[in-house]
């Protein structure tokens, strides 16, 4: 039975609607899923199948938007410098040659520190400040600035600790003050519990045999570098699939993977940092977006081995996942199957969350269909 598609689309945006339901004709049966769209600060796609409009999901590494977006607003406001040392701000952090360490080359992912030799416990990955303290002991992977990888469960707690050290505020306090309820936007660092039932638990991954038997010949290890990465390595590895069905994730909102949101939240955060929203100036200046979305770190990414590429801690979009996006688009996918961006070349601001874990994980495969329809729409606009 085909899953019914809800919601609404702009006139000229029809073909979205219609790339989405062919999709989802596709899926499984107790597929979930939304979809939305915003260009030039006007919603132009809100879709959803299999749930509500405003069901809410763990959107896994995509949480890592909202954290680069707080960096870049400081930034832009000068509480951050970029080319500060980070122990300018948090001097514990010189600890194990990671001294000369810029934030910069820190947002970048070229610190070094992508966990640390013994693993985390499940109440360390939840909680920012206890992940900052172990990795500002921990020595560097490699040598820092000479080469990056995918910081993916660290990232937002080595940033959050410059945030709080300059502000005074955890990156969570000032994404809610300065960000989230300005904006109001459907996307928590930190779900509050009046919001609690409208969380919907992240299914498994349902592998096919073949898809099964390519997860199974990857390299595994709980010493190499991409399973310290993703906690391997830790007595009690941590299922990194299941941490948002977690309630203590969820309520602490760890900047790297802890964020709940729906499709709107997270394409109305993008909408909001480019773009007039709701009669409120963007979030961020021109040259702020196009500073952060300049691509700092490119090539062999010795994490995820393979070629990535990075802004200031934003994916490189356009250059990772979607080549028909502008130059210098923002955003971040997360493990489950969700994505985000902003391309400030056509004013597009795209969001969309799955339910059940997609393969191989990342950006879901339909992301590239749905953002190239909804691209095409909007150039055409």
């Amino acid at each position: 039975m085909t899953q019914e598609i809800h919601g609404t689309v702009a006139d000229g945006f029809e073909d979205v609607r219609e790339e989405f339901a062919a999709f989802v004709a596709g899926e499984r049966p107790d597929y979930e899923g939304q979809l939305c769209a915003y260009v030039h600060g006007r919603r132009v796609v809100d879709l959803w199948a299999g749930t509500e409009a405003d069901a809410l999901y763990g959107v896994f590494s995509s949480t890592k938007g909202a954290a680069y977006l707080v960096a870049a607003f400081l930034v832009q406001d000068g509480t951050l410098e970029l080319d500060r040392k980070v122990t300018y701000y948090w001097p514990e952090f010189a600890a194990e040659g990671k001294g000369a360490l810029t934030l910069r080359d820190l947002l970048a992912h070229r610190a070094g520190v992508v966990g640390t030799d013994t693993g985390f416990t499940l109440t360390e990955l939840a909680d920012d400040r206890q992940l900052a303290e172990r990795l500002a002991d921990q020595r560097p992977f490699w040598r820092p600035g000479t080469a990056f990888g995918y910081h993916a469960l660290v990232i937002g707690a080595l940033v959050g600790e410059v945030v709080r050290r300059a502000t005074g505020r955890t990156l969570q306090e000032v994404y809610q003050e300065r960000i989230r309820t300005p904006y109001a936007l459907d996307f928590h660092l930190g779900l509050p519990a009046s919001q609690e039932p409208r969380f919907r638990t992240t299914q498994p991954m349902a592998p096919t045999p073949r898809q099964q038997a390519l997860l199974d010949a990857a390299p595994t290890g709980p010493h190499t570098l991409a399973s310290i990465a993703f906690n391997g390595n830790a007595a009690e590895p941590a299922d990194v699939a299941a941490l948002p069905n977690m309630p203590l994730v969820r309520a602490k909102g760890p900047a790297s993977v802890g964020g709940v949101a729906s499709a709107r939240g997270l394409a109305g955060m993008y909408a909001a940092a480019i773009s007039e929203l709701d009669g409120r100036a963007p979030l961020l200046k021109p040259d702020t977006v196009a500073e952060f979305g300049q691509v700092h770190s490119a090539g062999y990414d010795l994490v995820a081995r393979s070629h990535r590429a990075f802004g200031l801690g934003f994916q490189a979009t356009a250059d990772t996942w979607h080549p028909f996006l502008g130059a210098g688009t923002i955003g971040h996918s997360g493990a489950s199957g969700s994505q985000a961006f902003a391309d400030p070349r056509s004013g597009l601001a795209y969001g969309y969350t799955r339910r059940r874990f997609a393969f191989p994980g990342g950006a879901a495969p339909e992301n590239d269909r749905l953002a190239r329809a909804v691209h095409r729409a909007a150039l055409a606009a």
